[in-house]
């Protein structure tokens, strides 16, 4: 039997044997126990809950949350809260289980776009695109093209929630009035501003401009000019000359 014992095949045999012995006497009483009957708990309910909140509540329950990703929906959620937990609240896990999170990233945002300058169509069409909508239209007279829109509430390139509106405003287009402007051209001012009072119209803008011809206070030229017309309280823009000693003067201001 030593004999045996000292041949070294025969010892490594045991040697094997033995090691298969422990292990499955380790799997057996000791890994299985374990596996099946180690502790359980019910996972709490998480949602709504602040993401700090809710790491610290599962950490307490033995369980181990993992953050897995961040969703924009229109629900309500404020940011950062949990919208959704796997396995779900109610359900008995063993403990040390991963608790898969999902944060709410808030209300979902968009960028205005530049609708200034665009059809008051294209404009609703550009913005309905990124998640908006055209708000209250105001006409305005003006030079540009009718439905152009010349104004926009909010400049582009903010942020703005998704389904916001923003006011805009729009042309008029051009509108003739009933009041034919006269011709103040060569009128003192004081004279011109009596004309238009006749008229129904007032002074405007008074532009000042260095003249050597015309005497000082003459009307040089006038916006809009004469013939056009104009609703009554419309006003009108006058350039009146102003006293130089000497044409270098003129010459010298100009440059």
């Amino acid at each position: 039997m030593n004999n045996l014992l000292q041949n070294p095949k025969i010892k490594n045999l045991l040697y094997f044997l033995g090691g298969l012995l422990i292990l499955f006497l380790l799997f057996n009483y000791v890994l299985m126990p374990w596996f099946v009957y180690s502790a359980e708990v019910q996972v709490p309910k998480v949602v709504n809950l602040q993401q700090e909140a809710a790491i610290k509540i599962l950490e307490e329950a033995g369980l181990d949350p993992v953050i897995g990703d961040t969703s924009y929906i229109e629900n309500g959620f404020t940011e950062n809260a949990i919208i959704l937990q796997k396995p779900n609240a109610g359900e008995t896990v063993k403990k040390g289980r991963r608790i898969f999170l999902v944060l709410s990233g808030g209300e979902p945002t968009t960028v205005v776009p530049m609708i200034k300058g665009k059809s008051i169509t294209n404009a609703r069409f550009a913005l309905e695109r990124v998640g908006l909508k055209i708000g209250e239209i105001s006409e305005v007279s003006s030079d540009n093209p009718k439905d152009l829109v010349i104004a926009q509430q909010f400049i582009a390139g903010i942020k703005l929630k998704k389904g916001m509106m923003i006011d805009v405003s729009v042309s008029a287009g051009q509108t003739e009035g009933q009041i034919e402007i006269p011709n103040l051209i060569g009128k003192s001012l004081n004279e011109a501003e009596r004309i238009l009072n006749e008229s129904f119209l007032k002074v405007g803008k008074i532009n000042y401009q260095p003249s050597f011809d015309l005497l000082p206070n003459t009307v040089k030229d006038q916006y809009p000019s004469p013939g056009s017309r104009l609703n009554q309280g419309d006003a009108v823009d006058l350039f009146i000359t102003k006293n130089v000693e000497t044409k270098d003067e003129i010459n010298t201001r100009e440059e």
